[in-house]
């Protein structure tokens, strides 16, 4: 049987994982999967292709029942060239603070979460809590998908999936949907003397940038709008562009990422249609002019659908009267809850630790948001 571990112990153990989204995240998710053996629960793994990562789903209790998802990322962003004061992957705690990579965004509810463990056992519920810990979160929720996956084909439906990412414990019913494109524009080099000659992808790529910039601006001034969110409109941007290999020569190549963050009530298809409509109607065909072999191509590289749950809806007055708060919250970032609630399960966020500490040096949690992510947990429970 295992022994129990408090949720400061097991915290310490999972920002003891460097699970930086590049790397492997199987030495947690094994220490995981043994913490949970050792009470006899049995996990399910959902591997990526390279099985090097994968999400873990267990459940206690009868899954032939809706019931209950605690979710969470396992993955964490990189440390290189931030100002840590400690060992990132080693927890240090100071006046009730826990510092460590992680620490809030978002190990913090995890442990928590983990601790339980011994007392859903011991308690027998009359409905299953499953625990769903992901994969490659920071990089655009990629493991999440797979989850959801499992669910869609899950006999009986979730009552509740809590996310629980840092939001003080705020009850988050909103956020924006992220969805990130490549582009390639593909031109024809010559030398820069005879610029005419050839087909600049710097400057096709630039007055795509510029149409970008353009609707990007437009969406300000236009909308639509939803004034929960700060801002209140989508906003895109680009933020990454490569391209050209020497000053007197027409480059052939230019890279750019768009990122495109959209409210619920904006089509990001409609968004993405219109920036390809600009480039293969309006650019390409003025490259192809000077030569067929030049293109344009567009490239979906990362889609977290935006998520919004009615203020309505039994499962948020629920966690609002277990919180004792009177409001919800809508936020600009985004997290898998959009992609678990698109299953059919209602989804709401709410976990210990500020945002303001996620991704910073020096991330910490606050044990005084741990207990009362724990009280939270135990209220929640007892109401499902």
């Amino acid at each position: 049987m295992q022994s129990n571990l408090t949720d400061i112990e097991i915290l310490k153990k999972l920002i003891e994982f460097d699970t930086i989204s590049h790397k492997s995240n199987m030495a947690l998710i094994s220490f995981v999967r043994n913490y949970m053996d050792g009470f006899g629960i049995k996990s399910k793994l959902i591997y990526d292709t390279s099985k090097k990562k994968a999400n873990l789903y267990a459940t206690i209790g009868d899954e032939d029942k809706a019931g209950l998802i605690l979710s969470g990322h396992t993955d964490v962003v990189p440390v290189e060239g931030q100002d840590w004061h400690t060992n990132p992957f080693e927890m240090v705690e100071k006046d009730g603070l826990f510092y460590g990579r992680g620490s809030c965004d978002m190990k913090g509810f995890i442990a928590v979460a983990l601790a339980k463990i011994p007392k859903i056992i011991e308690a027998n519920f009359s409905y299953p809590i499953s625990f769903a810990l992901s994969y490659d979160e920071e990089v655009g929720c990629l493991g999440a998908h797979s989850i959801a996956e499992h669910i869609k084909n899950m006999g009986v439906k979730p009552k509740l999936c809590l996310v629980g990412e840092p939001t003080s414990m705020q009850v988050i019913t909103g956020h924006k949907g992220v969805c990130n494109y490549n582009c390639s524009v593909h031109g024809k080099e010559c030398h820069s003397s005879l610029a005419p000659d050839g087909v600049s992808a710097i400057e096709y790529a630039a007055e795509l940038i510029s149409y970008i910039t353009k609707q990007a601006r437009q969406f300000k001034e236009d909308g639509p709008f939803n004034y929960n969110f700060r801002p209140p409109f989508t906003t895109m941007h680009v933020g990454m562009i490569d391209g050209g290999s020497a000053l007197n020569i027409v480059a052939n190549n230019c890279e750019f990422g768009i990122e495109i963050r959209n409210i619920p009530e904006h089509n990001r298809e409609e968004i993405i249609a219109n920036i390809k409509d600009y480039a293969y109607r309006h650019l390409e065909p003025k490259m192809k002019d000077i030569d067929a072999k030049t293109s344009i191509k567009l490239r979906e590289t990362v889609y977290t659908p935006s998520f919004d749950i009615e203020e309505e809806h039994p499962m948020v007055i629920l966690i609002k009267k277990i919180s004792e708060l009177d409001d919800t919250k809508k936020v600009s970032f985004g997290t898998e809850a959009g992609i678990f609630h698109a299953t059919g399960v209602p989804t709401v966020v709410c976990g210990p630790g500020s945002i303001k500490q996620a991704h910073k040096p020096n991330e910490f949690i606050s044990y005084e948001q741990m207990i009362k992510c724990s009280k939270f947990l135990n209220k929640l429970f007892k109401s499902i």
